[in-house]
């Protein structure tokens, strides 16, 4: 007797499975499923060519391969309105991967002594007291690790409809609120706080951000096709950027973003995880305690991927050109690229 009600529970309990798994099947993104489900091709390019069925533009993808010569793909249009083909060595803008070139710039001045990383916001920017909460016990190292509470300004008044055109109109936006928890006790990626880094670099410097960025990061690198702002570039070496539903090319909006081609992220993304990029080991230790050795970006018309994996000795950067912050846009993205890995590791 026993058995049979043993059994049954099983039954029962397989049912509860089948039914719950149909029901489930009605809330996948089935474009999600499919590309997810699709066999895993042969090669990388057999991989770049699919995105463009999933609603891409363009793609664009950078594998540099320890003992390799770096190798470039892409699939699509750099601009779909003319019919130009993808070019992988257009510019495009890396929008958030520009926190690294930030964050290594903060760990040089901090181990050349000209910050102090437990400082607060207060002590180098005292203007800022009574506008920004708990700024005087808002230290540097809580910027760059996102643990400040200070509100991030892409969340405020539906950011992305009407961009603002400097940092003083978009920490405009931050100021006098609240902070979104004490300093600190939280992680929040914020934009602001990045902001405030740049101000501060260029406040101790004397420069701008990315003079000094040149400076001691691309020149020793010899990085020649690295931009600070689509100001500075010729307009027609950069991959046009699109929306979905929206039939503008963004290239010249938010003119905050760094640019850049992948061969010039790869050789920087490299250059960060080896270590050649710091004076020297404490100089790197320095960076590893403060912030990561990879980085995504999105903005409206722009994705980015940059990562290195240490198991195949490999960088790969990715940038697509079609964003949809409603939709799965970044998932099929990022599930592109995860392909992309996979099929690097099946041919090591």
């Amino acid at each position: 007797m026993a058995v049979k009600i043993q059994a049954s529970k099983k039954n029962i309990f397989r049912l509860i499975v089948f039914v719950a798994t149909v029901v489930s099947l009605f809330f996948v993104p089935w474009i999600m499923l499919k590309a997810w489900l699709r066999p895993l091709p042969d090669t990388v390019q057999e991989q770049v060519n699919e995105a463009l069925n999933y609603g891409f533009d363009g793609i664009v993808v950078y594998v540099d391969q320890a003992g390799k010569t770096p190798e470039f793909y892409a699939a699509g249009y750099k601009n779909s309105e003319q019919k130009i083909p993808a070019d992988p060595h257009a510019l495009f803008k890396i929008a958030s991967v520009g926190k690294l070139y930030v964050a290594v710039s903060i760990t040089k001045l901090a181990y050349s002594g000209q910050i102090d990383l437990n400082k607060t916001l207060a002590d180098y920017f005292p203007e800022l007291v009574g506008r920004i909460e708990h700024a005087n016990r808002i230290t540097i190292n809580m910027l760059v690790q996102h643990r400040s509470g200070i509100p991030n300004y892409t969340d405020i008044n539906n950011y992305w409809a009407a961009p603002k055109d400097n940092d003083k109109e978009r920490l405009a936006l931050v100021l006098d609120l609240p902070a979104n928890f004490e300093p600190g006790t939280a992680y929040e990626y914020c934009n602001t706080n990045y902001l405030l880094l740049a101000k501060l670099i260029e406040r101790v410097t004397g420069k701008s951000k990315f003079q000094y960025i040149k400076e001691e990061i691309l020149n020793p690198l010899q990085l020649k096709n690295t931009y600070g702002s689509i100001n500075d570039v010729d307009l027609d070496e950069v991959m046009s950027g699109y929306y979905v539903g929206y039939d503008q090319d963004l290239k010249t909006d938010n003119n905050a973003s760094m640019l850049a081609t992948a061969e010039d992220l790869g050789v920087f993304i490299r250059a960060l995880n080896a270590g050649t990029l710091f004076k020297d080991k404490a100089e790197q230790d320095l960076y590893s305690s403060i912030y990561r050795y990879e980085h995504t970006g999105l903005i409206p018309g722009y994705q980015s991927i940059a990562k290195y994996y240490k198991d195949i000795d490999t960088v790969v950067i990715q940038f697509t050109n079609t964003v949809n912050f409603d939709g799965y846009n970044w998932s099929l993205s990022e599930l592109i690229y995860n392909r992309i890995i996979k099929i690097l590791r099946k041919n090591e």
